[in-house]
């Protein structure tokens, strides 16, 4: 038996895509359009080992599926085998708590959510349309990141304003990278031969974006990212948390708009801000040329990291298993270690020669006789989508 599915990440000028086997879990093909609504795009398809590569304008989502399309017919794999569409969704507000197959009034409501979402959900409402229209035979499903964290009691979730002003605009912590913190999440009891209902978990999910959750015995209870992706953790362009009149400061000192500084906080602060770079490979050279803001930025970085590490073993009770995951999380032993050697207090212990070590298999980075669990756990979200989509239409 075979269940591919079509699974589409749509940003403000790219599609990532994946056709994914839900029975089997194979990737049966994967790819990357670029530069959407610039003059220079470009498209590269990869199946079998083969990289199918076009240099081409792309003026718009739905000319970038249609395109995508005409790929699949001349290289494959073929179209008529898909039996569903994913799309990554990245909001889906107070509406939305689960998977949900795709009408038009979801649209709709996809729509008013995104006042929540303004960088985020257009796009993506932009190529399920154009997806649709360009598959229009099969089950389309919207996969929201923030519905794992739908389960956050009210006093995490619930921000401290005017609670007529809250409930009437849906301003709450919604939090965001659900699909990722939910599979690695499980993939940690897996990996521990644990029961998942047992388990308190920390997951540190470290890429561009970056969020931390507490996991208790698999509810999710808290999350750094709040009503929109901006809140929390020092990210690749964006601050995290900052002081709220920072807002008011910039206006009243800088005359700066409120969309001026909403841009300075999501596109040019994070590490960018802080180093001048946001690939820590870079960051690393710099440290080692003697950077000074290089350096504290990874210090700025990590202590944020490790604060909200700290909170969440308060909100939990303690803690069974810390994992790190993502572009960073996987790839970075100097993080990994700063934040470990750090964690003492609780009986966590790094194993310096495990976490020294570069693999795409989870694995543990804590010694034997560590008593908290201390792990790296590749994400995977687009298996995790795929096997969203396949329950949501009931394959």
């Amino acid at each position: 038996m075979s269940t591919p599915v079509l699974l589409l990440n749509c940003g403000s000028s790219s599609i990532k895509y994946q056709v994914i086997d839900a029975d089997s879990e194979a990737v049966v093909a994967s790819g990357i359009i670029q530069r959407i609504g610039e003059e220079s795009g470009s498209l590269d398809h990869k199946l079998d080992g083969e990289m199918v590569h076009v240099d081409r304008g792309f003026p718009n989502h739905a000319r970038a599926l249609t395109y995508l399309v005409r790929v699949f017919n001349a290289h494959g794999p073929d179209l008529d085998t898909i039996k569903a569409v994913g799309h990554r969704t990245v909001h889906g507000g107070d509406k939305f708590r689960a998977p949900v197959v795709i009408d038009d009034q979801v649209i709709e409501d996809l729509r008013e959510i995104s006042p929540l979402a303004p960088l985020h959900n257009p796009p993506g409402i932009a190529g399920i349309e154009a997806a649709r229209e360009a598959l229009p035979d099969v089950p389309h499903v919207a996969i929201f990141d923030t519905a794992f964290f739908a389960s956050l009691p009210p006093e995490a979730y619930t921000y401290a304003v005017p609670s007529d002003l809250a409930k009437n605009h849906h301003v709450r912590k919604y939090g965001f990278h659900g699909t990722s913190h939910s599979y690695v999440s499980k993939r940690v009891a897996e990996f521990l031969g644990r029961d998942y209902s047992e388990l308190k978990q920390i997951v540190c999910h470290l890429g561009n974006g970056a969020s931390v959750s507490a996991i208790d015995r698999g509810v999710a209870v808290d999350t750094s990212m709040g009503l929109t992706p901006l809140a929390g953790l020092v990210m690749g362009t964006r601050s995290g948390d900052v002081d709220p009149g920072l807002h008011a400061f910039l206006g009243r000192e800088l005359g700066m708009s409120l969309g001026e500084v909403d841009n300075l906080l999501n596109k040019k602060s994070g590490m960018l801000g802080l180093s001048g770079v946001t690939d820590f490979r870079d960051l690393r050279e710099l440290i080692d040329e003697g950077d000074e803001a290089a350096a504290l930025a990874l210090d700025v970085y990590c202590h944020r990291l490790l604060s909200y590490i700290g909170s969440y073993i308060a909100v939990l009770g303690g803690v069974d298993a810390i994992t790190f995951t993502a572009g960073v999380g996987e790839n970075d032993p100097v993080v990994r270690a700063k934040i470990v050697n750090r964690l003492g207090f609780i009986g966590a212990t790094l194993d310096e020669a495990a976490n020294d070590v570069r693999s795409g298999q989870a694995r543990a980075i804590s010694t034997a006789d560590s008593k908290v669990a201390v792990l790296v756990v590749p994400t995977n979200e687009e298996l995790a989508m795929a096997r969203e989509t396949k329950a949501a239409i009931g394959a």
